[in-house]
């Protein structure tokens, strides 16, 4: 059982501060998670606030069968798309950049964390070009950790078909990064 998990059962116990330890565990994964979908991070953060009160309204829901984890990011995705299927506009938010500081920094070092920014930004890109299903599927499961049953779960879909979107996924990916001349391997 996660930490997660064991907060959750404690706050179900009755201890309103163990909410607390289980907002902190899964926020900011559901949130990057949910703005995937709706490209609008103060949406997203409205999103996943009423993805974690569902814990609260309705205790029993949960059974415990699955993670806690695979339960949210479910309620999140369904959210996310009944937000967009009733949404009028569709705005796009683009998260900037962090600047990392080159104060006090020698030269390799410097080279070196331009070198894995460049490696980030090219998975990125190669990530958003994918077809929707695909970038999720890869997302939840190499960013996320969950099994491939979790993401299939939480994407509606078979072990199987999750199966294949990772594996179609990776080769489009290798092909767009091929394509861009990733030459800092």
């Amino acid at each position: 059982m996660t930490k997660g998990e064991i907060s959750y059962q404690s706050y179900l116990k009755g201890d309103d501060s163990a909410f607390d330890t289980v907002v902190e565990v899964y926020y900011d994964n559901l949130l990057f998670f949910i703005n995937s979908y709706v490209h609008n991070l103060a949406d997203a953060e409205d999103l996943a606030i009423d993805t974690l009160l569902q814990l609260v309204i309705h205790k029993k829901r949960y059974n415990f069968k699955t993670s806690l984890k695979t339960y949210l990011f479910t309620i999140g995705r369904n959210k996310a798309l009944n937000f967009l299927k009733h949404s009028k506009v569709h705005r796009e938010e683009k998260l900037e950049d962090s600047k990392n500081s080159i104060e006090n920094k020698d030269y390799n070092s410097l080279e070196e964390n331009i070198i894995t920014d460049e490696k980030k930004r090219n998975v990125h890109r190669a990530l958003s070009n994918l077809p929707k299903d695909m970038a999720t599927a890869l997302y939840l499961v190499y960013f996320e950790g969950l099994s491939y049953e979790d993401t299939a779960s939480v994407m509606k879909k078979r072990k199987k078909q999750v199966d294949n979107l990772i594996y179609r996924g990776k080769n489009e990916m290798k092909k767009f990064i091929d394509r861009e001349g990733e030459l800092l391997l």
